[in-house]
């Protein structure tokens, strides 16, 4: 069982190099004698923007409740998919190879992200050999990869091509247009098509009956939250994607919860801890 410690330490690492650009991961350990469960966090951003700072709240949470936990930042934006994914799958083969050094049990690794973070993660979690994303070697004695024991994700944009929709949609409404700003251009930096849009996309992945990794899972989501608790036209039935991805991941053999706090306390330690509590299930 998991003891709630009383300190922790906070460390950046550099993990990969890209050209001139490193790439840091901000590593939160309790202090302890017992290598600890790791959770790798992907910040938000619309694919374009953020960093690891953006992590720090819910990261403290989790590292008082006793867990280790990798921020990371990874190539976005005009690198492009799959770019953000490589990294991330690379992050988590680099922390089992060294997961004792620092202290961390490879066996015991798990993924959190919002928003877009959310949906790198889902993406992650579901596709952890995927040959696109593993294509950065790292050099170990022992075979690695990427799968992961569980996922936490803070409102993704589980759907990127129906956000896309979404946003543009939205646009011609005086009464929705102001969530919108630079959310359609992210989209086309990012993904440059709608192709793209939709094969990188954890909820068509399903749809399509794609063969995928299904890690229990579990999604937080604030209401009201027009940006990501949306319904969309083109989905059969009139439950919105939070529920409808819990449908299809559910029908593929995953479990799956959906967590709901008010929007105004989000982002606050208190929602956080129900995560806590769902990394604890599956982590000891």
């Amino acid at each position: 069982m998991i003891r709630k410690p009383q300190s922790f330490t906070t460390t950046d690492i550099e993990y990969i190099q890209h050209g001139n650009d490193k790439l840091v991961m901000r590593l939160y350990r309790p202090k302890s004698q017992i290598p600890s469960p790791i959770i790798v966090d992907l910040h938000g951003g619309a694919w374009n923007t953020g960093d690891l700072s953006d992590c720090q709240t819910r990261d403290e949470v989790f590292v008082k409740s006793g867990f280790a936990v990798a921020a990371l930042n990874f190539r976005h934006g005009t690198n492009g998919y799959p770019k953000s994914l490589q990294d991330i799958n690379f992050a988590i083969r680099w922390l089992k190879k060294n997961a004792r050094e620092l202290s961390l049990d490879p066996k015991r690794v798990a993924l959190s992200g919002q928003s877009s973070g959310g949906h790198l993660a889902a993406l992650t979690a579901m596709r952890p050999n995927d040959v696109r994303y593993a294509e950065i070697k790292i050099n170990s004695k022992i075979v690695l990869d990427a799968t992961v024991a569980c996922a936490a994700l803070q409102w993704p944009v589980i759907n990127p091509l129906s956000r896309y929709h979404h946003a543009l949609r939205s646009l011609s409404d005086p009464k929705t247009a102001s969530w919108v700003g630079s959310i359609p251009d992210f989209h086309k930096i990012f993904w440059q098509n709608e192709n793209a849009m939709a094969e990188g996309n954890p909820m068509l992945a399903l749809e399509r009956g794609e063969k995928v990794e299904t890690p229990p899972m579990c999604w937080l989501q604030g209401e009201p939250d027009i940006v990501h608790d949306y319904h969309d036209p083109k989905s059969d039935g009139n439950i919105n994607e939070p529920e409808r991805f819990a449908r299809y991941y559910r029908n593929a053999g995953g479990k799956f919860e959906i967590i709901r706090v008010k929007q105004s306390v989000r982002s606050q330690p208190e929602s956080f801890e129900s995560l806590v509590t769902f990394y604890k299930k599956y982590l000891t």
